[in-house]
């Protein structure tokens, strides 16, 4: 079984209260630690790659975003998955081909861009063209920004994600959705879905996975508790 089919399997038939965890590594040495702790796949965030790489988040050229991942995904054995953000303007072709060099195994893809979400039957068309592209070598995860772009109706993610679904996508992720909608997003949304967490904060993976969610992910947290926790070092070695 190649790492494709790996990342895939590992979200099918997951218990309730036991979703994937899939922490976000922003560079290699990030990547080793989590696949160290026994993490059996990784989710890059694009935004924690960014800060990373000095960007902004949403700045990262096409060409640094590949380059970052292809390093993470040299540096461990497991699995990698990349948040791609809007796919940088790239064909389907072209987008599949330069995941695929980098050796990630699936991608995140957002349905808004500059703040706006995007019309969402362009969209799906969007999607199925990628779904073809990539045939069964990625596993497509796309994102849903109702909510992160203030359109609060559980139903228009609902609504969303079934056109995604239909064109191929292989998870959905309503980035942004209140805990307490996630009964609901889970009885109207077929397929595994993701849902993000806040390192420390709010419910647990495992609360989550109650409620509905088949995997977390973290976006940028974990770069950003990890860049706290410098800052105090770094504080400690100018007053120590």
């Amino acid at each position: 079984m190649n790492k494709a089919d790996v990342f895939g399997a590992l979200h099918r038939n997951r218990l309730p209260g036991d979703p994937l965890v899939l922490p976000g590594p922003w560079d290699a040495a990030s990547a080793r630690v989590f696949a160290e702790a026994g993490f059996p796949a990784l989710a890059t965030p694009s935004a924690g790659v960014a800060a990373a790489l000095g960007h902004e988040d949403g700045h990262t050229p096409a060409d640094e975003m590949f380059a970052a991942v292809a390093r993470i995904v040299r540096a461990v054995d497991v699995p990698v998955s990349a948040d791609v953000e809007g796919g940088y303007g790239l064909a389907p072709k072209e987008l599949v081909e330069r995941l695929l060099e980098a050796g990630a195994v699936g991608c995140n893809l957002e349905d808004s861009a500059d703040g706006v979400l995007k019309d969402p039957h362009q969209h799906a068309e969007w999607l199925a063209e990628v779904r073809t592209a990539a045939g069964d070598r990625l596993f497509l995860n796309a994102r849903v920004d109702t909510f992160v772009r203030g359109v609060t109706d559980p139903e228009r993610a609902i609504e969303r994600a079934a056109l995604y679904v239909a064109a191929g996508a292989d998870c959905v992720y309503p980035i942004g959705a209140p805990a307490g909608v996630l009964p609901l997003l889970r009885s109207g949304i077929e397929g595994p879905l993701n849902v993000h967490a806040l390192p420390g904060e709010g419910p647990s993976p495992a609360e989550l996975g109650e409620l509905g969610a088949t995997r977390i992910t973290f976006g940028p947290g974990l770069q950003q508790r990890a860049t706290a926790a410098l800052r105090e070092i770094a504080a400690g070695l100018r007053t120590g």
